[in-house]
This record gives C-alpha cells, sequence and structure tokens, in this order.
C-alpha cells in the first residue's frame, strides 16, 4: 500500500486505529496491568480532546504562555550563499522553553491535572523535554520526577539546572549506556510502581498507545501553523519540508500539517561517526521491525535482537527505534528518511549562528545540514526546515568538543 491509496481527508481520523496501529506499527505491549492505565489514559484523552473547555484552555495557554504562534523566518544570506532555492525555518526555538517540547507537555499535565494525578513521571536525552515537563508542572502545580542517563547530564548540564530551578527532582540514570534509552527504562519502572497516582509524560512519538496519537496530536499545531504561515508569506506550499527524527515529535508535529498536501517531505536520522553499530542511531536506514518500551516500530537490534547501542552527538537524536507513525510513512513510501554525521550536524550548526544569528540546538543542526545539502541539488524551489529548538543547551558542551570556530 502507498500514500496515494489512503483517502487523505480521513488518514488522521483512520490511524492509528482503536489498537493504537499505524498499519502493522504501534499498538500497546505492556504488562495487563500497566494496560489498564493506558486505558484509562486513551479513555480520558479521547473525552477530553473533543471538550471545548479542555480546547479552549489549550488555545489559551499555548498564547498566553507558550507564545504560540512561532514565526516562519526566512534565511536570506543563507539562501543567497547556497544559490536560486529559498530556505525557511519555522522557529520552535522561540516557543517557551526553547523548543518544541512544550507543546506536548502542556496537553499531557493538563490532561493528568483532568484525571486527578498528583504526579507526572518522564525522561530525557537533550533535556528538552524535562524542562518542558517541568515548567508543565510547576504551571499547574504538580510533582515532577524525570530521569536523565548521568552521559546526558553532564552534556546537558544548563537544562538539568533548569529543570531542577522549576521544581523537578532530576533522577540520575547509570545503567547501560547512560544515555535516552536507558532513561525510557527507568521512567517505565518507576511508573510502574505509581500509576494509580502519577502519569507518564512520554516526550516522543513513541510508547504503548495511546502515545504516539497524543503527542503527534498535541504537536500538530507546529504543521498547522507553519502550512498557514507559508501560505501568506509566499502565496503556495513550500517545495520541501525538512525534520530531525529520533523518537520523531518534532517531525510529525510538522508532518502533519502538510502530509494531505503535494510537498515533499524529509525525515532525517543521525547517522553519528558512520554506518557501524553503535556509532549511530539511524533506525529506519538500518534498522528492523522490533518491539521496546511498549511499541512496535522499526529499531536497532544487535546480535540477539535486542535494542543495540546507539549514539549521536544529539543526545536527544540517540534513541533506537523511531516512532510507529514514522515507521508506517516510511513503508508508504510518502516520506523520505535520509541520514546526516555530526560533523555535518555541528558545521551546520555554526553555518546558521553566523549567517543568520540563530543558534541551533544540536538536534535541528541535522535538519538544517540536510535542507541546506538538499537545496544544493534543487536548482529552484523553497525549503521549509523545522528549527526545533535552540542551542543554548549545546554551547558548553560544543565549545569543550569542537572550540569555537
Amino acid at each position: 500500500m502507498k500514500f496515494n491509496d489512503i483517502e487523505f481527508n480521513t488518514y488522521f481520523k483512520n490511524y492509528p486505529d482503536v489498537n493504537g496501529y499505524f498499519g502493522k506499527y504501534g499498538g500497546s505491549y505492556v504488562t495487563p496491568e500497566l494496560q489498564i492505565a493506558m486505558d484509562e489514559i486513551n479513555e480520558a484523552y479521547q473525552t477530553i480532546c473533543k471538550s471545548s473547555k479542555f480546547i479552549s484552555e489549550l488555545r489559551r495557554i499555548r498564547k498566553e504562555f507558550q507564545g504560540r504562534p512561532t514565526p516562519v523566518s526566512y534565511l536570506e544570506r543563507l539562501s543567497g550563499k547556497i544559490g536560486n532555492v529559498h530556505l525557511y525555518v519555522k522557529r520552535e526555538d522561540l516557543n517557551h522553553t526553547g523548543a518544541h517540547k512544550l507543546n506536548h507537555c502542556m496537553g499531557e499535565v493538563l490532561l493528568a491535572k483532568y484525571m486527578g494525578k498528583s504526579k507526572v513521571i518522564a525522561e530525557t536525552g537533550a533535556g528538552q523535554h524535562g524542562v518542558a515537563l517541568a515548567t508543565a508542572a510547576a504551571y499547574f502545580g504538580l510533582d515532577c520526577d524525570i530521569y536523565m542517563g548521568a552521559i546526558d547530564i553532564k552534556k546537558q548540564a544548563p537544562n538539568v539546572a533548569r529543570m531542577k530551578i522549576l521544581g523537578a527532582r532530576v533522577i540520575e540514570v547509570k545503567d547501560g549506556l547512560q544515555t535516552l534509552k536507558e532513561a525510557v527504562d527507568a521512567a517505565f519502572m518507576a511508573y510502574c510502581k505509581e500509576y494509580k497516582s502519577a502519569i507518564y509524560c512520554i516526550g516522543s512519538v513513541v510508547g504503548p498507545h495511546p502515545f504516539p496519537m497524543m503527542v503527534r496530536d498535541f504537536q500538530s499545531i507546529v504543521g498547522i501553523e507553519a502550512r498557514e504561515q507559508f501560505i501568506e508569506m509566499t502565496g503556495e506550499l513550500p517545495d520541501a519540508v525538512v525534520a530531525c527524527v529520533g523518537g520523531g515529535s518534532n517531525a510529525m508535529g510538522i508532518f502533519s500539517g502538510f502530509l494531505n498536501y503535494p510537498v515533499d517531505i524529509y525525515g532525517i536520522e543521525p547517522l553519528g561517526r558512520g554506518i557501524k553499530m553503535g556509532n549511530h542511531a539511524a533506525s529506519l536506514t538500518y534498522g528492523d521491525e522490533g518491539i521496546m518500551h511498549g511499541f512496535k516500530s522499526i529499531m536497532l537490534k544487535d546480535e540477539n535482537g535486542n535494542p543495540a547501542p546507539v549514539y549521536s552527538v544529539a543526545s536527544g537524536l540517540d534513541y533506537p527505534a523511531c516512532g510507529p507513525e514514522h515507521a508506517f510513512l516510511h513503508d508508504l513510501d510518502r516520506v523520505k528518511y535520509d541520514v546526516i554525521t555530526d560533523d555535518e550536524a555541528i558545521d551546520a550548526f555554526f553555518e546558521l549562528s553566523r549567517m543568520e544569528g540563530i543558534i541551533p540546538a544540536i538536534e535541528s543542526s541535522h535538519a538544517v545540514a540536510y535542507g541546506m545539502k538538499l537545496a544544493k541539488t534543487m536548482g529552484k524551489g523553497s525549503v521549509l526546515i523545522n528549527l526545533s529548538g535552540r542551542g543554548d543547551k549545546d554551547m558548553d558542551y560544543i565549545i569543550e568538543k569542537y572550540g569555537i570556530r
């Protein structure tokens, strides 16, 4: 089946299906006890997401607290350097807390409040999801536990400090590679013990149903805004839309606004140091079907079929699987998934900073790098890049490892 075989106007109504599947991907692979909690969350979400009171409150929060809509900016100098293709960025770095993550965190914590929960639990890699959830928890008055790998804590010290200032408890995870996958493991274990009083606010379009659907829905505001803004600015749709993909929340957010339109869409995975296992986190490019963290998708596996060790210079991208909807769109050939190396991402980090006065997150720099590379092959047209976050959190790490160029 190809994407053109699907009725455009009903895609978001039909996917995921009632069991949480995007084609053969997704679902909920958890214990019977935890499934009760997932069903409770799904029922609450399906009830509240259609409520005018909930929608009105979320809209008010987005406008008055988050600072939405975020703008689309034209990269005039960078476009001129490349040639005749016009580059634009959707400025999620200007969303409150500096990234797209608050879009779903405010929705998830509002849902938790509606369900009568007293605590939110989450994992974080780059720290942006942790900061966003700590912000949302402070806004609504809930307790907040954030699990983070020991290596990521060292790499993302500014965000760790922000989480603590916001009142969150940051729990260091020292198992395995001490990065995002291990943080998810630890957060899931904690949630299994506390699900009656807490809700696990997953940081991407991953995990058991209904989380891939919920996070996509909350993030879809990015794509809706971007499409309307781009048409207002230029009178037409962009020729291409580009976003980085780890778990894939920022990408599904902006892709949602363009899936049903004649626009080329690119999801960019981290190739890290190269194609050898353990040197990258490009699950769609090099992975196979598998189940982890309660959902079925495409994942990187070791020789025993377990999640493989992964790596990326971007802490938010070093996850051994992608969201199930990304796997589905990959199979449908609706989205082209490609890769960018560490070096290419760092080059783009400095290029955007110097040419346009915008310091991007390392995660977003993968999309910027690919957008520039794509533009050089096009000859003419326009590329819209999702600038999913700002690079304040990365500066100390980049200066220490790469210096100032």
